[in-house]
């Protein structure tokens, strides 16, 4: 399991006074049991329908068409207010209280939806995107939980639904203050580089993370993952304005990336403990920030060092983890079929039912026992997780449909 995943849902625990254990062993097993069409083998209570939604995109942009009970698995999950949870293991159950939904599992999912069957559940999209609005914060933004402080990963990633079924980010207004106005909010001056925090501390304070300015960036660029457009190479400079416009706010965030990047070709982790330990998501999530923003060149070097480092993690951490970097590649016109001497793409598909059609092989391939090695996570401590973030953003396609 993705540890930022399980990051995320314990800083909204955090946030809502419910109580979570300091520190949890190594889960030798799944404890809820994954279902028929699910991608990955470890447990899905914490992020299924994420590593689902990234799993759809990630394979609808190389070209593959995903397994039907793959898209119908990801619908199934939809509560009949059009709000996702992170998993429900029992879907044919009717969601109530107890079920928490949340922003990022339903942003998510309506991004896969909007281009999943050629488009046919683009009303799955909407509706989800509707609750999503019913749900809006009043200086524009989203929290992990309805209701929750907003955080830049959880507006960035509802922007691109927003963008999925169509709708201009800044139309999504409630009290005069769009989705753009709470990321500026979040904005820190070109002093300080220029990044986007994830959340004010309690002092209001403001300090700069990288997971947010790569999710912040997509977000205020507008552009969509399935059809994201690398930008020419450009050297990335940050200048400061009053009320930046979109465009600018996004050359700040990325030059901050670019600069953070410079020595080490990659990001650090930002969990306590983890000091100078490399994080390959959040790095990849960079490369496709600076890809869009600054150019293939300026995203040359991490891009480098995820083909020569991520095989590991990649393989541990399953079907997300190849969607990041499918994701990664495609931004910066690398073929994730041949991504420092993997594919991306077979390694994805063999996480899960084997897709209809791929254009790039004679057969769909079969379930592998790549994924079937158990994958350690974590449950880390309150302590350490509150104001991490959740990393990956996934911005949608533009769609002519409206709300």
């Amino acid at each position: 399991m993705n540890v930022r995943r399980s990051a995320a849902v314990l800083a909204a625990l955090v946030t809502i006074g419910a109580s979570t254990p300091a520190v949890a062993a190594p889960s030798p097993s799944p404890s809820a049991a994954v279902p028929d069409g699910l991608y990955g083998s470890t447990d899905p209570t914490y992020d299924g329908v994420w590593r689902q939604s990234l799993a759809l995109i990630a394979q609808i942009k190389s070209d593959v068409k995903p397994a039907a009970k793959a898209i119908d698995w990801l619908l199934g999950q939809q509560c009949a207010n059009g709000a996702f949870a992170a998993f429900r293991a029992e879907p044919a159950k009717a969601c109530d209280a107890k079920v928490m939904v949340d922003t990022n599992s339903t942003a998510a999912a309506a991004q896969a939806l909007s281009l999943a069957g050629d488009g046919d559940h683009m009303d799955v999209a909407v509706k989800a995107a509707q609750w999503l609005k019913s749900v809006q914060n009043k200086d524009g933004g989203w929290g992990y939980t309805p209701g929750g402080p907003s955080d830049a990963n959880s507006t960035s990633v509802v922007i691109g639904a927003l963008n999925a079924i169509g709708q201009d980010p800044e139309t999504a207004a409630t009290d005069g203050k769009s989705p753009y106005d709470a990321l500026r909010e979040l904005a820190l001056p070109c002093a300080d580089g220029g990044a986007f925090a994830y959340q004010p501390d309690k002092k209001g304070k403001l300090t700069a993370n990288a997971d947010a300015t790569a999710a912040a960036v997509l977000a205020m660029k507008g552009m969509s993952m399935e059809s994201a457009k690398t930008a020419a190479d450009t050297d990335l400079a940050c200048a400061d304005a009053t009320r930046p416009t979109p465009d600018r706010a996004a050359a700040n965030g990325a030059s901050y990336l670019a600069e953070t990047v410079a020595r080490d070709g990659h990001l650090k982790s930002a969990l306590a403990g983890a000091k100078d330990q490399p994080d390959y998501g959040n790095t990849a999530d960079a490369v496709v920030a600076l890809a869009v923003t600054g150019g293939p060149k300026t995203a040359q070097k991490p891009l480098t060092w995820l083909e020569q480092n991520s095989a590991t993690w990649a393989e541990q951490n399953g079907p997300a983890a190849y969607a990041q970097l499918i994701l990664a590649a495609h931004a910066t016109g690398a073929d994730p079929r041949d991504f420092g001497g993997t594919d991306l793409v077979k390694q994805l598909n063999a996480t899960g039912p084997a897709p209809q059609t791929t254009k790039q092989a004679a057969a769909p391939a079969e379930k592998s026992d790549d994924d079937s090695s158990t994958n350690v996570w974590w449950i880390v401590g309150v302590g350490l997780v509150a104001g991490i973030g959740i990393g990956f953003l996934l911005s949608g396609r533009k769609k002519r449909q409206q709300p």
